[in-house]
């Protein structure tokens, strides 16, 4: 590798003096026909008087296109004939100042998608060379130096476009594999019997043309592959065109989404203090369904881990990413955790005040069940990536054990409505950022029905909960089917006496029916009186007896 740019420079002395051989890795091929830059063999050394600066184009970058076989080999490709076929091409390219002006070396790779039909893979080579600046000309060969990791693979892993790689399959067909620098069966045949050459030629797309501020670099450029052991070749003549990718915009939306998502998370903390005060009592704390608060905070949980890896991949990034992780940590360690404890203990009162032994073991028991259903949770989400929205669907269907446990129970009010409300509308804005954002940072298509069935399923779990509390956990079952329930406004005989509510201290008045309430025990109270006990605890005031549901 040292005496590459002793190289470069004794070819670019001899191209001064006969431009018809300086720097032209493509071979002639009479039977490929390409434009008119490509067709005249001294092209590549014009000078266009328009581009010439005294400021060189900096190309260090990553850059996203379009591939595609130009015409049918002469039958001698060590490969399967693919012409008529393309796909996507991905670039990262790292350009240093040589001893030379005017000449960079480069280095980097290039990433073929859907190289081939029949097997659907893609090949990522590593690649050098030389850019020559003052022609906007570029050199590069294929380096099959090695199995370690790839020569920018320090610049990338600090480049935010490559957090949309380890997330979205847009950049790559299998991120990991083609992230990690690994080798595929076919990177590794083309290495080993081809010798991958592309001549390219840069231009420049000004601020004035596209959005943005900052200008744009486009290659256009061929790549061959002369077999090493024989006058055939590889595969067709490859057309490619690139452009460069404006990373400050993803780093700008990533910053955005991490805002959006700490915002969200502070607001999910008060909504959790409004409804611990709302279920502050035992009673109250037992009406909400354990399984609910779990599967939010497994959600939180899966959520901070996320956004703690995204910031270890993604090194530019770690501060906004680290510090939407440590407030979605906050939502589920401090609050969400603490929520589900109180709510168990008050599930749980015999054993959390009579045998602490036994409440330490069902403890216990407890966390290993949660912490072994998240770390399952991994591995089941990994295994079926590929139903990635059906798993979506049912982590969101976290309303519905709550659901179930008012019909069961036949609770009244266990959730504040503003806690029904803010945090169905707060889990939804990430999911609908992913898949329902055109410009969101992870680059991942938009399914727009995807995204209305899913808030349309949120809403309908979030109405039946706000039915239940406003006209009862069964209200929207048949009474037929229903079990015979205690009527607490049954009518008693007048007594002369009065009677006293022992709740408010005031009389009772027996002639309006339902201005009164009489326990199984019959004890006679308000109906708000009892009613607001009820909410508390679910006890008779005056003998202390279990009551029925309302």
């Amino acid at each position: 590798m040292k005496t590459f740019p002793l190289l470069s420079a004794f070819l670019l002395l001899i191209g001064l003096f006969r431009p018809s051989i300086s720097l032209r890795p493509i071979r002639d091929r009479p039977t490929v026909v390409t434009s008119a830059a490509w067709s005249d063999e001294n092209a590549l050394f014009k000078r266009d008087d328009a581009e010439l600066n005294p400021y060189y184009w900096n190309i260090t970058g990553i850059y996203k296109g379009t591939w595609h076989f130009m015409g049918p080999t002469n039958g001698s490709s060590k490969f399967v004939d693919s012409s008529g076929f393309q796909g996507v091409s991905v670039l990262e390219l790292l350009s240093k100042p040589s001893k030379l002006q005017g000449v960079h070396y480069v280095t980097g790779s290039i990433t073929f998608q859907d190289l081939f039909d029949n097997e659907r893979e893609h090949a990522r080579l590593r690649i050098e060379g030389v850019y020559v600046w003052p022609f906007r000309q570029l050199r590069m060969v294929a380096n099959s130096g090695g199995d370690g990791p790839f020569p920018e693979e320090e610049y990338s892993r600090s480049n935010p476009y490559h957090l949309m790689g380890m997330f979205s399959n847009q950049v790559y067909p299998d991120p990991l594999k083609g992230y990690n620098g690994d080798k595929n069966a076919l990177t590794k045949e083309l290495e080993k019997y081809c010798n991958v050459e592309i001549a390219a030629k840069v231009s420049r797309i000004s601020a004035s043309q596209i959005e943005g501020e900052h200008d744009k670099y486009r290659f256009e450029g061929l790549t061959e592959a002369p077999a090493l052991d024989s006058d055939g070749e590889c595969f067709t003549p490859i057309l490619l065109n690139a452009s460069s990718i404006n990373v400050d915009v993803y780093y700008n939306k990533a910053v955005n989404y991490t805002l959006m998502v700490t915002f969200i998370s502070f607001l999910q903390v008060l909504l959790h203090i409004r409804q611990m005060e709302h279920s502050n009592s035992q009673f109250g704390a037992s009406k909400v369904s354990l399984v609910m608060i779990g599967q939010q905070a497994i959600m939180d949980a899966y959520l901070c881990l996320l956004h703690l890896a995204a910031g270890v991949v993604v090194e530019s990034l770690f501060n906004a990413f680290a510090t939407a992780a440590f407030f979605k940590f906050v939502v589920f360690s401090i609050f969400e955790m603490r929520y589900f404890l109180a709510i168990w203990k008050a599930t749980r009162p015999a054993s959390s005040s009579e045998n602490w032994e036994l409440m330490r073991r069902e403890l216990s028991v407890l966390y290993s069940r949660f912490y072994g259903i998240l770390v399952g949770g991994i591995l089941v989400t990994y295994e079926l990536r590929v139903f990635l929205h059906a798993l979506i669907f049912l982590v969101y269907s976290f309303w519905v054990p709550q659901i179930v446990t008012n019909i069961i129970k036949d609770t009244r009010k266990p959730l504040h409505p503003q806690y029904i409300l803010g945090m169905s509308a707060t889990r939804l804005a990430i999911p609908l950022y992913v898949f329902g954002c055109p410009s969101n940072f992870l680059r991942i298509e938009t399914d727009k029905w995807w995204c209305i069935c899913l808030t349309i399923f949120v809403a309908v779990q979030a109405s039946i909960l706000l039915l239940q509390h406003y006209l009862g956990s069964r209200c929207f079952i048949p009474r037929q089917i229903l079990p015979e329930k205690y009527c607490y406004h049954r009518k008693v005989e007048t007594n002369p006496q009065a009677i006293d509510c022992v709740i408010c201290m005031a009389s009772i008045d027996l002639s309006r029916r339902y201005d009164y309430m009489v326990t199984p025990c019959e004890h006679l109270f308000h109906s708000g009186c009892l009613q607001r006990w009820m909410d508390i605890k679910m006890e008779c005031p005056t003998c202390r007896r279990s009551l029925p549901p309302a």
